[in-house]
């Protein structure tokens, strides 16, 4: 972004729905409860996962991964826009819209790589058990980790330089509760050609190729799974997947509706469904995973009983 925008725009308002200020107090309210227990279910997860050696597993180090992702997305977003709803209008700066755009669509991308990695654990798991420590050891998975967090950072910084080195020409409002890229795009005056093709390029890279590789690896998962000779072996093979999977159809489920569905004429309808990925979904993550999972569970149960802390705290006056 060049000194000639900035004299020309100074900031952006961000429209919401205003036009509705009743909705915007209902949504206040809710988006408040529904991020504060976004919140604490996913740090209760990352807590777990340091202080239980039980989840020193590869799928916790990836669903702790997973947390720090919705609670850092949700974060980027929701307090200005709980902020914004208590207001008459709502602005923002170019930088602050800049760097909320650049967070936003990094850790979208980032979940996308992450659910794929985690599809690959439990291929691993269930196809080769008796070369999962040695295929899924501590060095593969940070390198697996690394990979998606750099490689979606690395997208977001190509198209946040691109969309701010483009003309805006003195159209300042954003018809969206944040910076969405699309809707900041709409504001430029010069040709979006480039950051068009980008877009489709890296949703296919980063969005439906990670989407295929999950499919695949749950092809050959569930042809694993039927072999197993027992009822029983087979129930507990599959539950080692489900709440992965239930994550999966729930995260691309709401993005296939967002932009497959047909373009309405309610513009309204179509933020809430943006406000319900950006917002609901990662808090449904915890859930799922407490819920289908009997570890999860279990250390909860010891972190609330206090058994937790106290192994940790004797294992520290240990190494002292």
């Amino acid at each position: 972004m060049n000194g000639e925008n900035q004299s020309v725009v100074t900031e952006l308002v961000l429209l919401g729905l205003h036009d509705h200020h009743d909705a915007e107090m209902v949504l206040f309210v809710l988006c408040l409860g529904i991020y504060s227990m976004n919140v604490l279910g996913n740090a209760l997860l990352i807590g777990l996962n340091m202080l239980d050696p039980r989840l020193h597993t590869p799928m916790y180090f990836f669903l702790s991964n997973l947390a720090l992702i919705d609670i850092s997305a949700t974060s980027s977003v929701v307090p200005l826009m709980l902020a914004h709803f208590l207001e008459t209008q709502s602005t923002i700066s170019f930088p602050g819209c800049a760097l909320q755009m650049y967070l936003t669509l990094a850790l979208g991308s980032t979940e996308c790589v992450l659910l794929a990695m985690m599809a690959c654990d439990r291929y691993v798991a269930i196809c080769q058990p008796l070369r999962y420590s040695e295929l899924m050891n501590r060095e593969t998975c940070m390198w697996m980790a690394a990979l998606s967090w750099g490689t979606a950072f690395a997208n977001s910084l190509l198209h946040s330089s691109l969309t701010w080195s483009l003309p805006f020409c003195g159209h300042n409002v954003i018809n969206h509760f944040f910076c969405e890229i699309l809707a900041v795009l709409k504001l430029a005056c010069g040709d979006i050609s480039l950051n068009t093709l980008l877009t489709v390029v890296s949703a296919a890279v980063l969005t439906l190729a990670p989407l295929l590789l999950i499919l695949l690896s749950y092809v050959f998962i569930l042809t694993a799974i039927l072999r197993v000779p027992s009822a029983a072996g087979r129930h507990k093979a599959f539950s080692t997947c489900s709440a992965h999977l239930t994550v999966v159809v729930i995260f691309y489920g709401t993005i296939s509706f967002m932009y497959f569905k047909p373009k309405g004429k309610d513009l309204n309808l179509d933020k809430l469904i943006a406000l319900f990925y950006g917002v609901v979904t990662p808090s449904l993550n915890p859930i799922i995973y407490s819920l289908r999972n009997a570890e999860v569970k279990a250390a909860t149960i010891a972190l609330l009983r206090g058994d937790l802390l106290s192994r940790k705290m004797s294992r520290f006056r240990l190494v002292l």
